[in-house]
């Protein structure tokens, strides 16, 4: 479903495999920083990218996350119903990682995926209640709109590319 959403979803084997895609989209890309926060998978992205960081669990300017060509999260799970990444200001890395940069890159595990939106919610009162987040969401796709002449335009009011990058397997998350 999120591919039909105009999400790109790459399944890696393991750690290596994941390092090595983020490279390679990096160089394609031609990324100069990134914005990250602190996390098991986002671990995996600092060793690999040799690049300068925007850490979003730490103090930093919105100036400076903004300007970052990619942001890098971890996430609640993927609902499959939807396509949808859920996502917490928890889960991944505050409120901003996931908007500013013009490309969102989730990275995640098979474990996360869930059926649908009333497992999503079941999911949420499980791992928060009752000190539930300051801010829930479920991103599905880039950021769209058609409010101009009823032609769609990704990217208008968030990221213009959503990427997630699926580990196989189990793990923390």
């Amino acid at each position: 479903m999120a591919i039909d959403l105009k999400a790109e979803v790459v399944l890696v084997e393991n750690h290596e495999q994941l390092a090595q895609t983020l490279k390679t989209l990096a160089n394609a890309e031609n990324w100069k920083k990134i914005g990250i926060h602190q996390g098991e998978l986002t671990g995996i992205v600092d060793q690999s990218l040799n690049l300068p960081k925007c850490w979003t669990d730490r103090p930093y300017e919105v100036n400076e996350l903004e300007s970052c060509d990619a942001g890098i999260s971890e996430c609640d799970a993927l609902v499959a119903q939807t396509g949808s990444v859920l996502v917490t200001n928890r889960s991944a890395g505050g409120r901003a990682l996931s908007v500013l940069p013009s490309h969102h890159v989730v990275v995640a595990r098979t474990s996360q995926i869930i059926p649908d939106l009333p497992e999503a919610f079941a999911l949420l009162r499980r791992k928060y209640s009752p000190d539930y987040p300051s801010f829930i969401s479920l991103i599905t796709g880039p950021s769209r709109t058609g409010d101009i002449e009823r032609i769609l335009v990704l990217g208008a009011h968030g990221p213009k590319r959503l990427t997630i990058l699926l580990l196989k397997g189990k793990g923390a998350g």
